[in-house]
């Protein structure tokens, strides 16, 4: 018995061995220095697998060991890391591209069960009713505790026409809700453009795919063939993010060339990258489709929305365009991800998703954890402060401190604010906060379009652009109306 569970803790120990060795391969030539091996960490963690080997009361192969091993390791570190096989590599793929069999959800991993970042407009999801923040207790009889987020993934796509049952539990409400679905082919279109009247388009960016740049220079020229813009609205309200370089494509349609769009620090001299408005930073076919947008999009007053849905990529589009004052944000407090994950290749078709920077705004301040302030806060009411987002997650990355750099581009850009506001440029606070209870007794607000006549923050965006008063939240547009 004694010599089986040495022989296994041996077999263990050079398993694991090779598996941490893999890991570390490319970083270790590319660096060309050797990072020192726990040898005592790791005679314990042999010591655990020797264990499992020979006295767990089923057995247990080798393979699930390091692979549950290894998920270990990479979940503990935060929120967006993970272990990615060659089906997860697949998956990667297929949802940049747009296109895939399922209901339409945006998930992460909250406390070992499956969180929703932000359903998909126009999809199964959407329209059941799933809300950012939902907690996918089970799929169908599955429970989701402890499943990795590309199981829970696999489990939740299939062929369209069939069904699945999801349970939720939120946090407003007292009971886990059950959903029952079916299954669609979902083709998501990643930009909807169209004129509000005469004058004033909407665009509308619902997640970053790889031909997410070429859609919106399509959808400005379009709307410029109708005629000069004086005002345009860009809706960036629940989309969870995407490729990094298509949002800095939709921020240069913007800018001028060579501003700067966001910048990333982190360990490794790769992780370090100050991405411009400059073509070979958002386009990797060659042909730069933003050379002959229309003049007058560079000038054209900008309204961005933004919601607690708002993450990632999507956040890093706002901060840009408000730190360079090309925008005003108007909406509620983004989700707050400003983390960067990196797909590093570690062989037999395998690979790992790390977090291996953050990132910052042109003026320097970080998104992560905290997310961007909108320069007008205007509430709808689907923003309830029992949203989930990016602060509340376990093992999130904290906020940074900031540098001097930062802190010195933060005060230039409060001096400007505040002379503007000296001209009169005022913008209203942000509204009280409310206890759970009175936030779960309040009726939630009918699911809508974005974009629709109803849309309430896409109306103040409009009376910004037209220099008309805007109301901070729905609840002040009903006193406004009960007003004599």
């Amino acid at each position: 018995m004694t010599n089986g569970w040495k022989k296994a803790g041996l077999i263990g120990l050079g398993a694991v061995l090779g598996v941490l060795l893999s890991l570390n391969f490319s970083a270790v030539a590319q660096r060309e220095a050797r990072l020192p091996i726990p040898y005592e960490d790791l005679q314990l963690l042999s010591a655990v697998f020797g264990r499992i080997k020979s006295d767990y009361v089923e057995p247990v192969s080798d393979d699930k060991l390091i692979k549950e091993a290894i998920n270990g390791m990479v979940h503990g570190l935060d929120p967006h890391s993970d272990f990615l096989d060659a089906d997860a590599f697949k998956e990667l793929q297929v949802s940049t591209q747009g296109k895939f069999g399922g209901l339409g959800i945006e998930v992460g991993i909250e406390d070992g069960f499956v969180r929703v970042v932000s359903p998909i407009e126009d999809t199964p999801a959407f329209r059941a009713g799933i809300k950012t923040g939902d907690l996918i207790v089970k799929i169908d009889d599955v429970a989701t505790r402890g499943l990795s987020l590309n199981k829970a993934v696999e489990k939740m796509r299939g062929k369209p026409g069939t069904d699945i049952v999801l349970t939720v539990v939120r946090k407003d409400a007292d009971a886990p809700l059950t959903f029952k679905l079916t299954r669609e082919e979902i083709n998501v279109k990643s930009v909807r453009a169209k004129m509000l009247e005469p004058g004033y388009g909407y665009v509308r960016v619902r997640n970053f795919q790889d031909r997410t740049g070429e859609d919106l220079a399509k959808a400005l020229k379009d709307m410029y063939r109708q005629g000069d813009l004086k005002g345009l609205v860009l809706d960036l309200r629940s989309d969870p993010g995407g490729l990094l370089n298509q949002a800095v494509a939709v921020s240069a349609a913007f800018l001028p060339k060579d501003a700067l769009v966001v910048y990333t620090d982190g360990r490794t001299a790769d992780a370090k990258m100050r991405l411009t408005a400059t073509r070979d930073n958002y386009t990797r076919r060659g042909e730069d489709y933003l050379k002959d947008l229309p003049p007058g999009v560079k000038k054209v007053p900008l309204a961005v929305l933004v919601d607690g849905g708002t993450a990632s990529a999507s956040e890093n589009v706002a901060g840009a365009l408000q730190d360079h004052k090309r925008a005003t944000v108007l909406g509620t407090q983004t989700f707050g991800k400003g983390s960067v994950q990196t797909i590093l290749p570690l062989g037999n078709n395998a690979g790992l998703k790390l977090t291996t920077a953050r990132y910052y705004t042109p003026a320097g301040r970080s998104i992560q954890a905290k997310g961007i302030e909108p320069d007008i806060i205007v509430d709808d009411g689907r923003d309830s402060p029992n949203r989930i987002r990016e602060a509340n997650l376990d093992h999130h990355l904290e906020t940074p401190v900031t540098s001097e750099a930062a802190k010195r581009a933060a005060e230039l850009l409060k001096a400007s604010d505040t002379a503007a506001a000296k001209s009169g440029d005022k913008t209203p606070g942000k509204t009280p906060g409310k206890t759970d209870e009175q936030v779960a007794a309040e009726p939630q607000p009918p699911r809508f379009e974005f974009g629709a006549p109803e849309d309430f923050q896409l109306t103040q965006a409009m009376n910004h652009l037209k220099g008309q008063p805007v109301v901070a939240s729905t609840k002040a547009l009903s006193a406004q109306a009960k007003s004599p």
